[in-house]
């Protein structure tokens, strides 16, 4: 049995050396100029940006439409809003311009787009008046917050003529009368002529048709209204010329 191998055995050579590991990939150095390339190639993108916003003559405004406007007209919204054509339409304050429309006193908002490549928009939403008063023998029209949207010589159709001493925003009798008539639903608003506040206490509403209604102050005016809507529109009133609703727990008519 001499010079044979033993069953299930592997011979080695101990004297022989390890297997080398396998070599791990080297890596890529970053190529300097290409990455210098990349960088000027950004820098000139960023910088021709840059200045055919802020600095050509490509995107400049050079229309500006106004809409909206009825009461104020559109020459008054431009002096107001102060934009330069030739401007870089980028260089913009929108919300400057907007505060600027805003502060014509017919005017209750007001948007500023930007409509590239050169126009800008201005949208305006104009106060909307609600009654008229008259005072130094001009007729004020004034909105629901106490502002006078306009004055004329000529009393306007279509809106109810509220009598206060001091028809000013911050007189407390135009306030309260206000808030009755802001409060009106249509088939009543439409058929009020006048509105009489002697007082915060004493609003009075005079119906085309005659009748008066004693309204008082200006709190709980639903109440009000829901009686007001069965005494109106039920059966018809016979001589019926005041309709005291002042204390909604005790209505009497004359």
């Amino acid at each position: 049995m001499d010079g044979e191998g033993v069953p299930g055995t592997v011979e080695t050579n101990p004297g022989a050396p390890d297997a080398d590991p396998p070599a791990r990939p080297a890596r890529r150095r970053p190529n300097r100029w290409k990455v210098l390339f990349v960088g000027l190639f950004v820098a000139g993108v960023l910088g021709t940006a840059t200045w055919v916003l802020l600095g050509s003559r490509l995107l400049v405004v050079r229309r500006i439409d106004v809409t909206g406007e009825r009461l104020v007209s559109r020459d008054e919204v431009l002096a107001a809003a102060r934009v330069r054509l030739g401007e870089p339409l980028a260089r913009l304050d929108t919300g400057v311009v907007r505060d600027r429309v805003e502060s014509v006193q017919a005017v209750e908002t007001a948007r500023v787009e930007r409509r590239w490549p050169t126009t800008v928009r201005i949208v305006v939403r104009e106060r909307t008046p609600i009654v008229v008063a008259q005072h130094d023998n001009r007729y004020l029209q004034i909105d629901r917050y106490g502002v006078t949207v306009v004055a004329s010589a000529a009393r306007p159709r279509g809106l109810p003529v509220l009598s206060v001493a001091n028809p000013t925003q911050s007189d407390p009798a135009l306030r309260a009368g206000l808030s009755v008539v802001r409060g009106l639903p249509s088939w009543l608003g439409r058929r009020v002529a006048g509105v009489d506040v002697p007082s915060t206490e004493a609003v009075s509403l005079r119906l085309a048709d005659g009748v008066t209604i004693v309204w008082g102050a200006a709190e709980r005016g639903p109440e009000k209204i829901r009686l007001l809507h069965g005494l109106l529109t039920a059966s018809p009133r016979r001589g019926v010329k005041t309709i005291d609703v002042s204390s909604p727990e005790v209505v009497t008519t004359k």
